[in-house]
């Protein structure tokens, strides 16, 4: 029986770090992973081989520069969806996350939006914009939401 496509998404750091807390899942599934590439996570390209992809990392600090390497993104995630065609995606969130679960909303795939344990006192601004797109969303403000 052929596994189950799933996509793990998030950005780097600590989003990253929940993320992979869920590493005892990859193996029941055709897993693979999506981030922000910086030296702290390029050891995970050794750690699951072909499983990782990285995406550019980004900080709204610098707007002008951040709005270009949004777009470029944006782009590199349609290619990524459609390279790997995940029936899951599941997320810690943050902006680099957002447009893979627009688009696998769009195109049919489950939406699994972890909130991070950094927020439990307010809705971040990636789970307000997922709100209607996630089949599920948990968090540690009780539950799921």
């Amino acid at each position: 029986m052929e596994k189950k496509k799933v996509l793990f998404i998030s950005s780097t750091g600590g989003h990253l770090n929940e993320l992979l807390e869920l590493r005892e899942l990859f193996e029941k599934y055709d897993y693979y992973i999506v981030t922000e590439k910086d030296k702290t996570n390029e050891y995970l390209q050794d750690k699951y081989e072909n499983r990782v992809e990285y995406l550019p990392y980004g900080t709204r600090s610098h707007i002008v520069k951040y709005i270009f390497i949004y777009i470029y993104l944006i782009m590199k995630t349609i290619y990524l969806y459609f390279k790997i065609r995940p029936k899951v995606i599941v997320t810690t969130g943050t902006h680099t996350a957002g447009p893979m679960c627009y688009l696998g909303k769009i195109f049919g795939s489950k939406i699994i939006y972890i909130e991070t344990f950094a927020n439990v006192n307010k809705k971040t601004a990636t789970r307000k914009a997922c709100l209607s797109n996630c089949r599920f969303i948990y968090s540690a403000m009780g539950g799921n939401a």
